[in-house]
């Protein structure tokens, strides 16, 4: 999944970059809010692709005295990061400028280019162009790597129960960004056709609406993973039988599962177990449990196996 989720940020970052700088170049010579505030959102959507970059390589250092459960969860702060950025940098950023210009509307200018005049309209109709072929090839090599992963779920489902947030917020960000263009390919139109300058105002405001409004849902799915999510109700079910199978466990008292990264899961096990098992079973039977459940699941890299009686440990719900 890493591997994936690193080429699809590769992929995003090097259309955004691109596209960057053709927004700004038509902003710059046409005088254009919304392409502005598109340029804005392209640079800051780069700069997430680095921060989740630098995030997932900062996450596979490995544990030390200071952190002895490893660096999992770096991943989840860079993505929380990412998702405040966007909310800042881009989101907050457009709507300003954009009730900028509509409060002082101003009709775009023609291009000069190596001396030759070009109408405004059509150089940002093609810079806007272009960004949506970039932004739709980033968001088709996303959207197929999601789709391969995320199984029987739904889209929004596969979201929620992810724990890998790098890919579903590469994903994010390319919607965002696809609406985000169509919105600014709109109004640039519509304030050149209709002659209303404020128009283009107003689609920067859209834009940056679309940004806060998925800067606040990546908050709210990092969040959660941040101060640390349980493992999926099936995995959490699968322990749970594989305790029960064992000869000699009478109850499986619960199952407390934590992710520290996206494929680092830790188990806290309480087992009551019969009384007549010697020193030396109860151990075999631990060592065998343990094993049993890394091996069925690769993510389980911790597991911590207690022994008591059913009823004297509190029993709470497994989440």
């Amino acid at each position: 999944m890493a591997h994936e989720s690193t080429g699809a940020i590769y992929a995003a970052a090097g259309a955004n970059l691109a596209i960057a700088a053709a927004k700004f170049a038509g902003g710059a010579l046409t005088g254009s809010t919304a392409m502005l505030a598109e340029g804005v959102h392209s640079m800051v959507d780069t700069a997430n692709q680095v921060l989740l970059l630098v995030g997932m390589k900062r996450a596979e250092r490995p544990a030390d005295a200071r952190h002895p459960f490893g660096y999992g969860r770096e991943i989840y702060f860079y993505a929380f990061v990412v998702a405040l950025m966007i909310f800042l940098g881009g989101g907050v950023f457009a709507v300003y400028e954009g009730v900028e210009r509509i409060r002082h509307p101003e009709p775009d200018v023609d291009a000069e280019f190596l001396g030759y005049r070009l109408p405004g309209i059509w150089v940002n109709v093609a810079i806007l162009g272009f960004a949506i072929v970039a932004e739709g090839i980033s968001f088709f090599v996303a959207m197929r790597q999601f789709w391969a992963e995320k199984g029987r779920h739904s889209a929004l489902r596969a979201i929620r129960r992810s724990k890998d947030p790098t890919l579903f917020t590469v994903l994010a960000e390319d919607t965002a960004a696809l609406i985000g263009l169509l919105i600014a390919l709109a109004g640039v139109a519509l304030s050149h056709v209709l002659e209303m300058p404020s128009l283009d105002g107003w689609a920067s405001v859209g834009i940056g609406l679309v940004l806060i409004g998925m800067a606040g849902f990546l908050m709210v799915e990092t969040h959660g993973l941040l101060i640390g999510e349980a493992a999926d109700p099936e995995i959490v079910a699968a322990i749970s039988e594989l305790a029960r199978a064992e000869p000699g466990v009478l109850h499986v008292n619960e199952v407390l599962t934590q992710h520290l990264g996206p494929a680092d899961i830790l188990v806290n096990l309480s087992i009551d177990m019969a009384d007549d098992l010697s020193a030396g079973d109860v151990e075999s039977l631990v060592t065998r449990l343990d094993r049993a459940l890394k091996e069925r699941n690769t993510d389980v890299k911790r597991v911590f196996i207690e022994i008591q009686q059913q009823g004297d440990h509190g029993v709470r719900a497994a989440a």
